[in-house]
């Protein structure tokens, strides 16, 4: 009941770090797609050049949150930005990269080879077949690894809360040290719903974009 009540006293404040903490994850997720995207698609060349940038994006995916923010601090403090935004938002860029990456390079080269040939019987140039048919049959594999990636960095966005950066974390951080389980509490429900309702839209999103005829081979 102290939770519930704690809750509907502090909803303008619930929303204010909710938006926080989407403003950070989203921002961080649009660049990943846009860096990421583009990666896995060239890698798919260079079979000796994906393995490397797959073990980097695999390295970098291990290093414990907490010990990245605090490998940003005294790098971008040298542009007086080393806690707040900015190291929450680089943070959850770099562990959005495997996943997207590796989705991307995965959904590329399974393209069905004859589906290729029919392009390229076509007269498709490269460019060409690469948006018109492999971009296209890729997606739903490319936005399974985006909903991986806003799932996890939501949980991970929650500890920038101790860099400044805001966010839904501020209720966890304060709840363990101010020893208040209504904060902690209320920060991890709002954590885990805010987790739930994005892997839930952007299902509905992979479904709206996955072309009909994937959408019934996978029925």
């Amino acid at each position: 009941m102290d939770t519930l009540l704690f809750i509907s006293q502090n909803l303008d404040v619930i929303a204010e770090r909710t938006l926080q903490h989407i403003s950070i994850v989203g921002v961080a997720i649009g660049l990943a797609i846009l860096t990421g995207v583009p990666i896995g698609i060239l890698i798919t060349l260079n079979q000796r050049a994906a393995d490397i940038v797959l073990y980097i994006a695999a390295i970098i995916i291990t290093i414990p949150s907490i010990a990245l923010f605090g490998l940003m601090i005294p790098v971008l403090s040298l542009i007086g930005h080393g806690i707040g935004y900015l190291p929450a938002v680089i943070a959850v860029l770099l562990y959005s990269q495997l996943p997207i990456i590796r989705n991307t390079y995965t959904a590329i080269s399974n393209v069905d080879p004859a589906l290729r040939e029919a392009a390229r019987g076509l007269g498709m140039p490269p460019k060409q077949r690469l948006a018109r048919v492999e971009i296209p049959l890729a997606i739903p594999v490319v936005m399974a690894g985006v909903r991986i990636a806003v799932v996890m960095n939501i949980g991970i966005t929650a500890i920038a809360a101790y860099i400044g950066a805001g966010g839904l974390g501020v209720f966890i951080s304060r709840g363990i040290s101010q020893s208040d389980p209504r904060q902690l509490i209320t920060g991890a429900i709002m954590v885990s719903l805010l987790a739930i309702a994005s892997d839930y839209a952007l299902l509905w999103l992979q479904r709206r974009l996955t072309p009909a005829s994937s959408s019934g081979a996978g029925h």
